[in-house]
């Protein structure tokens, strides 16, 4: 298994329609292991093939939770049904030193492929079910950022490119000692 590089807005990538997977391989199978030792050393609970620069629906996620932890290993999930509406602060290791107040569904009920190609569906409530809707939000090129006011997103993209150009401008400064 291996870390892999965790993308930050405004990676392309992250605002793109992730392409669906034909079936899950040993290379998928992969790719998820690594992407939950990913999230696991960010540390997160939830991460979706995008956030590491792989444009599949592929999420992992493990809420550790005392009802529910179990670790969750989906390829194309979609939502197929959800009910009630429930308001949470969320944040995204995509979005450093980005939070939000998001209104999601309460309760999902999810359809993907398991770890073995296996089609599951999950019943979700609550925490688990705002992770769900969150990561799947990144298959479809939806952010956080996306869900806030024009001013608050133009806020942050200049808190970014900011930073940004800090981080060239200690680099030059390095290639030149």
């Amino acid at each position: 298994m291996a870390i892999l590089e965790i993308l930050t807005y405004p990676a392309p990538v992250l605002q793109a329609v992730s392409e669906a997977v034909d079936g899950v391989d040993d290379e998928t199978r992969r790719l998820m292991e690594d992407m939950l030792e990913t999230m696991y050393d960010a540390p997160g609970v939830g991460l979706a093939a995008p956030q590491v620069g792989v444009n599949k629906r592929i999420i992992v996620i493990d809420i550790r939770s005392e009802e529910d932890n179990e670790i969750i290993m989906l390829a194309n999930p979609v939502i197929v049904e959800s009910d009630g509406k429930f308001t949470y602060e969320e944040g995204c290791l995509s979005l450093p030193e980005f939070t939000v107040e998001v209104e999601r569904k309460k309760e999902v009920t999810v359809k993907g492929l398991d770890v073995e190609g296996k089609e599951v569906v999950i019943d979700a409530e609550d925490f688990l079910a705002i992770v769900l809707q969150h990561e799947i939000d990144h298959l479809d090129g939806i952010l956080l950022v996306d869900k806030v006011s024009r001013l608050k997103r133009d806020m942050y993209r200049r808190k970014v490119k900011k930073g940004l150009k800090a981080v060239k401008k200690e680099k030059s400064e390095r290639e030149n000692i």
